[in-house]
């Protein structure tokens, strides 16, 4: 596969230079971005004549459109899309991406909590696995209404409305409505039972500029190992009525409902005595329940023994008849009896973009979000207790060894975004300004379970009548910020620059428990930006940019700073400070015919990190702890390479090298070493090389790609890791005539090769040193069959 690679790479790079070639009509225009110095100003790409990698741009972007994402299995992630991108770290334990708790995505170091994502300017926030200030993109619409994706690696847009964008922006941008009338459609079966269906269905112009769309679109899959499935349903609307060159209205609405049984976590030790398919043994509720009595037992023995000098002499088991302890080679956290995770989500809004004068323009969006959601673990860390309720209320007069652990949500946001831009002789000025109320509440709750040969409650059912609240509270954020920027045009030379201002104002109220409670804010009026692209005629630039970001802190139950003890928030309440980064970067883009290439170097400081340090295992639910904890470095270069070699066949290649190190020595309060300097930074490979082949003709279109990743460590002190991979998934398929009804079919394989490969680390965060139960498995070899219709 490093040949494979090689020779991507090689072919892009040393190829010689063809002349600009037109693409055929369903081909894909990779990474096509606006070039505002093209000589005939429109976007780079949509006349099919060249791919761009973000030509004219002050900052590292890239962009992906949505016949890119249509190459990949239908419900595929659109992250996986932009996975071949330089500096793009994409990890997912499933063939789509689209398992919520497994999906992780990072850029040049900065994980996926400390990045920024919109979708059409709305803000999803750090699109975390729990709800707490957004929703993750795979929610917030089908996959097959985004028409691009674009990337920025290193810092985003000025005016892009999130509080979590330290290390780069990934923004969203849907589809708008067709100006004809039709009906697309698709179908897909493959591996693990996979059917998956989605039917979009356009006005078409309706007159006077009214036109929409409404789609659905339906995901079943068993699990690739263990037992269980992963179902989702979703709806998006959009509506827009245009008024000539005055502007327009849009609404939209989307709805998911998500609802997926989880995989076991795992650590190099589970995997080395149980295997790479090693799981959740959901289909043996028994089995579960005895595993539980035994280890009620053995702690018990444990305890008495103690208390008598090691003896067990006259010790009555808790639970006869079932053994003490659990057998050889079982450890209580190898399997437990089932998990899942439930999302329900509503999102919509309405965007004015109104063209005021011939040089003053508005653009307003305003938003709405409900969450309901809930994480499920049935713990055997947690007996029922006799008498606890039912799911229809009644009392448990046999209770299980084991409980229904849920973390419950329920969000409440609403925000408006403004732009106003105005554009007078060489100068364009923007001046932007977004606020959000933010309102969750967020509960830690048992339920009880029964001693049966089967379960009284469902992991993918959201709960009633709990047994006990281990903690419950109501976290309120207040976010306003605004930003001016100016950009000049002066010839060959574009320059840009401005600053914005952030103040997140965090309340927590605990209403049960002992979790944090108070005020925090996070507030920096003065952020600047500033760029410079000088045009070396039309077929080489040179860029440069300097950004300075904030990481607000986020109220919620499970995240700092609130995550933590009363006693330890109020030791540090006063002292801790919001995360920033200052992010340099500089590099040059070259075009001629169809070879495009572009290499960037770049350099962060990233200040004031904040620590969360893992205590016991994650089902445990111990608080962990909170720090600042100095800095880390990160430098490192990216590397791009397109050539369209005929107007059928096109190569991509990208080569990403990162060095980030912590900066300091920190230590516990008992002087325990947590993080040393000079260590290398969790969850982040050095290297990646990206190679991607594509054919399409018309009718036969295919494509190949490779992805390798480095080692990656998962402990501070980088003690721990995890090999390096290469995974390459292929596709083929074939467009019938149009006189046939307009239909296609595809094949497609992820991980052709069946590598088995340790994909997702830190799904229960990080420790110092050691093993740690943090670890997801890829998804072995699978197949798909999609057949299409007004695609």
């Amino acid at each position: 596969m490093l040949k494979l690679l090689a020779g991507v790479a090689t072919a892009a790079l040393i190829a010689p230079v063809a002349s600009a070639q037109t693409l055929p009509a369903q081909a894909a225009v990779s990474n096509a971005v606006a070039d505002p110095k093209t000589a005939d100003g429109d976007q780079a790409g949509a006349s099919g004549d060249v791919v761009v990698l973000g030509f004219g741009q002050s900052r590292q972007v890239q962009t992906v459109t949505a016949a890119d994402l249509d190459r990949l299995t239908p419900g595929t992630s659109p992250l996986k899309a932009i996975s071949k991108l330089p500096g793009v770290n994409f990890q997912a334990a499933d063939p789509f991406g689209a398992y919520e708790w497994a999906t992780k995505i990072s850029l040049r170091g900065f994980d996926q909590n400390r990045l920024g994502f919109t979708l059409d300017g709305v803000p999803l926030g750090d699109m975390s696995y729990g709800p707490t200030n957004g929703l993750h993109i795979s929610r917030a619409i089908i996959s097959e209404n985004i028409g691009s994706t674009s990337v920025a690696q290193g810092a985003g847009a000025l005016g892009t409305a999130s509080t979590s964008n330290l290390g780069g922006t990934i923004q969203f941008t849907s589809r708008a409505p067709s100006e004809t009338a039709g009906i697309a459609a698709s179908g897909t079966y493959g591996s693990n039972d996979t059917v998956r269906a989605f039917v979009r269905a356009d006005s078409g112009d309706l007159g006077d500029g009214l036109k929409g769309y409404i789609s659905y679109a339906y995901l079943t899959t068993d699990k690739w190992k263990g037992y269980g499935s992963q179902r989702q349903h979703q709806a998006n609307a959009k509506l827009v009525k245009e008024f000539g060159n005055r502007g327009s209205i849009t609404g939209f609405f989307n709805f998911s409902d998500r609802r997926e049984h989880d995989y076991q976590d795992l650590s190099l030790d589970i995997i080395r005595r149980r295997g790479y398919y090693n799981d959740n043994i959901s289909n043996n509720y028994p089995l579960a329940v005895q595993y539980a009595k035994q280890a009620t037992n053995g702690a018990a023995a444990a305890a008495y023994a103690a208390a008598n000098n090691g003896s067990l002499t006259g010790f009555n088991a808790p639970y006869a008849n079932v053994g003490i302890g659990l057998p050889n080679g079982v450890k209580l956290d190898d399997a437990y009896y089932d998990a899942a995770g439930l999302r329900r989500d509503y999102l919509g809004g309405i965007i004015f973009d109104a063209r005021l004068t011939d040089n003053l323009s508005l653009t307003s969006t305003s938003y709405y979000h409900h969450n309901k959601g809930q994480g499920s673990w049935i713990t055997p860390y947690n007996p029922t207790t006799m008498g606890a309720p039912n799911a229809d209320g009644t009392p448990i007069t046999n209770p299980a060894p084991v409980s229904f652990r849920t973390t419950e949500y329920r969000l409440d946001r609403a925000g408006t975004i403004a732009k106003l831009a105005w554009t007078t002789g060489t100068n364009k000025v923007e001046l932007t300004g977004w606020y959000e109320s933010n309102t969750l509440h967020q509960a830690r709750r048992l339920y009880g379970m029964t001693d049966t040969a089967t379960p009284n409650r469902r992991a993918t059912d959201f709960q009633s009548n709990p047994m006990s609240t281990a903690w419950n509270g109501k976290y309120d954020t207040e976010t306003l910020q605004y930003s001016i920027g100016d950009t000049l045009d002066i010839g060959q030379l574009t320059i840009n620059g401005g600053w914005k201002g952030v103040r997140v104002r965090n309340q927590a109220n605990t209403l049960v428990g002992a979790l944090a409670r108070g005020t925090i804010k996070s507030e920096d009026w003065f952020l600047p930006q500033i760029g410079a692209v000088l045009h070396l005629g039309n077929q080489a630039e040179v860029f440069a940019s300097y950004t300075e970001n904030m990481r607000a802190f986020i109220a919620a139950a499970t995240a700092p700073p609130f995550a933590i003890a009363q006693t330890a928030f109020d030791s540090v309440s006063g002292t801790v400070r919001p995360e920033k980064s200052k992010t340099a970067e500089g590099g040059v883009r070259i075009r001629t015919g169809g070879l495009q290439l572009s290499a960037v170097g770049y350099y962060i400081d990233f200040s004031d990190r904040l620590l969360t340090y893992s205590i016991g295992t994650a089902i445990q639910g111990i608080p962990p702890t909170l720090n600042n904890v100095g800095g880390v470095e990160s430098y490192g270069a990216e590397l791009s390479a397109f050539y369209r070699l005929t107007s059928a066949f096109s190569a991509l290649a990208s080569y990403s090298y990162n060095h980030a190190t912590y900066q300091q020595t920190v230590r516990d309060g008992q002087g325990n070493l947590l993080s040393e300097k000079g260590r290398y930074v969790v969850d982040t490979p050095q290297n990646m090389v990206k190679g991607e082949l594509v054919y399409d003709d018309s009718h036969v279109f295919g494509r190949v790609g490779a992805d390798y990743m480095s080692k990656r460590y998962f402990t501070y002190l980088n003690d721990q890791s995890v090999a390096g991979r290469v995974l390459v998934d292929a596709s083929i398929g074939y467009r019938f005539p149009a006189a046939w009804g307009g239909f296609s079919i595809e094949g497609s394989v992820t991980n052709l090769t069946d590598k088995q490969y340790i994909s997702t680390i830190g799904t229960n965060g990080f420790t110092a040193s050691g093993d740690n139960q943090t670890l997801l498995t890829g998804a072995p070899r699978q197949w798909f069959v999609t057949l299409k219709k007004g695609f």
